[in-house]
């Protein structure tokens, strides 16, 4: 009786891991072992995605399984330089040592606690925050759309307390097609006015014409504007725009908010000397700012911007095409001179390919 107890001990809890996994129990050794998955293949990759994935976006066709530096690698084992860095997420590199031991060392002692406690390091961030920017306060956010969202809460509370707002009137005037498509939805509609959502340059008097004229309603609460719009095609504003726009939200009373990346202004002018380069008859414009900036591809029946970008693939380098004829071109900030050369000949030798 002993020994049937002792084996049934040993039973139960493989019996009862079957049941909780649907797997049928066996008393077999070779019949339990699970056989290894295989490794798949980028077109497998694609399949599966696009079987059991909604169809909301178009990526290019790349599975890319690590990360490090300024390189990723797809499942195949092919290396390529990153010129997208997840929409500028990691411009600090894929798996920087620093970020993951920081985030290793934080998720094994304490994973969240939201904010509906205390914790012992947010006020750490908080002091140090305030004092490099010389704010009094800071409300940190997840995302960057949260951040805007909570910019618009704010300058509203500010309008109706401060400015003398009647309540409920209060509007934001937004100038950018990030700032205008995703945050405008998460407020309420009629207290919205979209100015110029894509400031081509060279619309600078039109741009500047609309913002004078949105600013003189006395219930505008702030001007939200995106220095450099990136979504729209890394569309850089005519010189003076934001002063004299800082100048008119000073004047209405009206705050302005700005959310500007860190400067990689050296490697961004070696990179876009060179993209000028490129032949006139492919390549009909170079822009941006830093480490963010884009080309535009004069699109005939021989190439357009996506086949482009699938050629640099094909060359070690991603890209992504924003509004059909324009690739923006947005790698991690610690991108080194002989890095930004090499990608460079990267991109001249697919331009020239044509």
């Amino acid at each position: 009786m002993n020994s049937m107890k002792s084996l049934m001990s040993r039973v139960a809890p493989a019996l009862s891991r079957a049941v909780h996994s649907g797997k049928r129990a066996s008393s077999s050794a070779a019949s339990r072992a699970e056989p290894a998955e295989h490794a798949l293949t980028s077109e497998e990759v694609y399949a599966r995605e696009d079987r059991y994935g909604a169809h909301n976006y178009h990526p290019l066709p790349v599975a890319l399984e690590r990360g490090e530096g300024v390189h990723v690698w797809d499942v195949e084992g092919r290396r390529y330089f990153d010129f997208l860095s997840a929409y500028s997420a990691v411009n600090q590199g894929h798996c920087h040592p620093k970020i993951i031991a920081a985030l290793t060392a934080q998720a094994s002692r304490l994973t969240l606690t939201s904010r509906a406690f205390y914790n012992d390091v947010l006020g750490v961030y908080e002091q140090y925050i305030t004092g490099l920017f010389g704010y009094d306060k800071v409300l940190p956010m997840n995302t960057g759309v949260e951040g805007g969202e909570t910019a618009c809460k704010l300058a509203r509370k500010w309008a109706y307390t401060v400015k003398g707002v009647p309540k409920y009137e209060a509007k934001i005037v937004f100038a950018g097609k990030t700032a205008a498509h995703t945050i405008s939805s998460s407020v309420i509609p009629s207290l919205t006015h979209i100015i110029n959502s894509s400031l081509h340059s060279g619309t600078f008097p039109s741009a500047f014409k609309q913002a004078r004229k949105a600013l003189q309603d006395p219930n505008v609460a702030a001007f939200m504007v995106e220095p450099i719009q990136g979504e729209a095609g890394v569309v850089v504003p005519d010189p003076g725009y934001l002063t004299r726009v800082r100048e008119l939200c000073t004047k209405h009373n009206v705050l302005e908010e700005e959310s500007l990346a860190q400067n990689a202004d050296l490697m961004g002018q070696i990179l876009r000397a060179e993209l000028r380069k490129l032949p006139l008859e492919i390549v009909s414009g170079v822009r941006g700012k830093g480490l963010l900036n884009a080309i535009i591809i004069k699109e005939t029946k021989d190439y357009d911007a996506w086949r482009v970008c699938l050629r640099l693939r094909d060359n070690g380098l991603l890209a992504k095409p924003t509004h059909g004829d324009i690739i923006r071109l947005a790698p991690p900030l610690i991108i080194k001179e002989d890095e930004v050369r090499e990608c460079v000949d990267i991109i001249s030798r697919t331009i020239l390919s044509f």
